[in-house]
């Protein structure tokens, strides 16, 4: 229980040391502690502590906000996925199959990549051709030069065979789990 209490309270922590250290104000009071800093210089004849003062000071400051930055970009990078995600469910025609993408290995997210930047190689010759780029190509096959018609949406019958591949071997792994 006191995990969650303390990831409750870091999180609570995290996001509004994040929204203070992003505004302006932020900003002018860093700059104001190094002008203050050099100002004092000549009063302590610009010694080793004078420096040490601003270096660790800055050290500390940045090894701590390396990880506040972190958390706050990491719970960001999900809650964007999500909605990514619930975008992609809901939308009619859209390949299930790339829900959560962000989890597949990374020779599997190059096996989709590639068939997504085939196919947007092809679209952009179609236009340089002065045909539409719009459309529901069937990613199984190759796309050809020709025209792109709207087809009925078959629930499966899109899906490129690399999300297929990546799919199987998903559904292996994890019969080899149980």
């Amino acid at each position: 229980m006191k995990s969650n209490k303390f990831a409750s309270w870091f999180t609570s922590f995290a996001k509004m040391t994040s929204r203070t250290a992003g505004r302006p104000s932020a900003f002018v009071a860093a700059g104001a502690v190094i002008v203050i800093w050099i100002v004092t210089g000549p009063l302590f004849h610009f010694s080793d502590t004078w420096q040490l003062v601003i270096n660790t000071g800055t050290t500390i400051v940045t090894f701590l906000m390396v990880f506040l930055i972190q958390n706050t970009q990491n719970r960001d990078s999900e809650a964007v996925q999500v909605k990514l995600d619930e975008l992609i469910r809901a939308h009619e025609g859209a390949h299930n199959a790339l829900l959560d993408l962000e989890e597949l290995e990374e020779h599997e997210l190059d096996r989709i990549r590639q068939t997504y930047s085939a196919l947007a190689k092809q679209a952009r010759a179609e236009l340089r051709k002065g045909i539409t780029d719009t459309g529901h190509p069937d990613l199984g096959k190759q796309v050809t030069a020709k025209r792109v018609q709207k087809a009925p949406h078959r629930p499966g019958s899109e899906l490129p065979q690399a999300i297929n591949r990546v799919g199987n071997s998903k559904s292996k792994q994890q019969g080899e789990k149980m």
